[in-house]
């Protein structure tokens, strides 16, 4: 079979990721070099929202075209859900299987425990120049740079403008605005006057925001975990008491709602009001969806800042291909490959370079108010060691925070005594 069928068919060996970490090596001579034909295994998320889209379809025509430049450097490429992509890569790394590239939500943990090569070991110094500095910040341990953006995003409320227009609906502005606007929903039969996706497919990225709009986040003002902060326990509170309780949150308990329901369900025309980021943008408006956005609703008014979210690429020394692996990110993080990526699931570029040219061409004009809103953006603490092990435990557990007879409090105080304890033994 021709390389590109034969991609679809790796199975769980993979590793050369997203977007690249953009890569010519800045330094001596590659660990493999010499060593004739190299297999570099990618690991990548998917983004997409089915076949149709799906990010193996971007990631076997990158590597198709890097194989025809670089004989002898064949790369195979395994895309995961987001669901389980995380999982399969940490499985793959326990098993003494790590991929060489992986692109995933998180990288930390693996940079502490010594299994990852710096950004400077790998990728060429115009490559690492040019990724934007707070994202270039997030990605560091100990002052080295481990996590290599791949994509990202910013987050605003998103509204179904004609399910608002013939309700009498302006767009809301605080937290009694959603809760009204729900109720006014509700009942005029919306499935889902408010979706609240805290499902185990992303549901850390949906707590962050609430927590923002409420004044509190996951650490303090000097980077300490603060889960159960007071800001934080109101905040679910208040989703408890005046969201889920008085059933404007659809008919699937929040903590069962994926944020690809949610979506799903929002293109369908069947949610009203939900927090969404610029993939879905696209989604909607192609299935005829008019969509409103405006900053994330808080207490007293619209949130200052966003949540911001960036996806990281990393390189894993276990086979020791780190030249082959810093080529392979080079070509992935130039324009013509960002660009792409960002054009086909409506995300932000992670370079300058990129990100001057998308705020330039006015077909990405629906995107400049995520495009302007990511410099000022709270990220979540990516650079914690500890922290793939508190988001696993906070896609588990935050559901539970507004069940029926649940205690908010109590959840919280929970997650915030794993995160201590994770971040104690890092």
């Amino acid at each position: 079979m021709d390389r590109a069928v034969q991609r679809r068919f790796v199975g769980l060996t993979a590793a050369v990721a997203a977007l690249g970490m953009a890569a010519t090596l800045s330094g001596c001579g590659s660990d493999s070099a010499g060593g004739g034909d190299v297999t570099l295994r990618l690991v990548a998320a998917d983004y997409g929202t089915g076949e149709a889209n799906s990010s193996q379809k971007y990631w076997d025509g990158v590597a198709e075209k890097f194989e025809q430049q670089n004989p002898g450097i064949d790369v195979e490429v395994s895309v995961y859900s987001w669901k389980d992509v995380d999982r399969k890569v940490a499985e793959m790394v326990k098993a003494g299987e790590a991929p060489d590239i992986a692109q995933i939500g998180a990288y930390a943990d693996y940079a502490e425990a010594g299994k990852l090569y710096t950004a400077d070991e790998m990728i060429a110094i115009r490559t690492g120049s040019n990724f934007l500095p707070s994202l270039t910040d997030a990605g560091k341990v100990d002052g080295d740079i481990y996590g290599l953006p791949f994509v990202a995003s910013t987050r605003l409320l998103f509204y179904n403008k004609g399910l608002f227009a013939k309700a009498g609906l302006g767009a809301p502005q605080t937290w009694d605005d959603i809760e009204s606007d729900a109720a006014a929903l509700e009942q005029r039969g919306v499935t889902y006057p408010f979706a609240l996706p805290l499902g185990q497919e992303e549901s850390q990225a949906e707590t962050l925001m609430w927590m923002l709009s409420g004044g509190g986040g996951y650490t303090d003002e000097v980077g300490n975990y603060a889960i159960d902060s007071p800001a934080n326990i109101a905040t679910f509170q208040w989703l408890k008491n005046h969201l889920v309780g008085k059933g404007l949150t659809g008919p699937v308990a929040p903590g069962k709602l994926d944020r690809a329901q949610a979506f799903d369900a929002f293109t369908k025309g069947d949610v009203g009001m939900l927090n969404g980021h610029p993939t879905l943008m696209q989604e909607a408006e192609k299935s005829g969806v008019q969509v409103g956005m405006v900053p994330l609703p808080g207490v007293d008014g619209p949130t200052k800042g966003s949540m911001g979210v960036a996806d990281w690429m990393m390189g894993f020394k276990q086979n020791g291909h780190r030249a082959e692996i810093g080529k392979f990110l080079d070509f992935a993080y130039t324009d013509e490959n960002v660009l792409a990526f960002a054009d086909e699931y409506d995300l932000l570029p992670v370079t300058s370079t990129a990100s001057t040219k998308m705020e330039a061409d006015k077909k990405h004009k629906a995107l400049h108010e995520f495009l302007t809103a990511l410099p000022n953006s709270t990220l979540p603490p990516f650079g914690k060691t500890s922290w793939a092990q508190v988001s696993e435990a906070i896609k588990g557990k935050i559901g539970a925070a507004v069940e029926p007879g649940g205690s908010p409090e109590n959840v919280l105080v929970q997650l915030a005594t794993k995160a201590r304890q994770a971040e104690n033994a890092t």
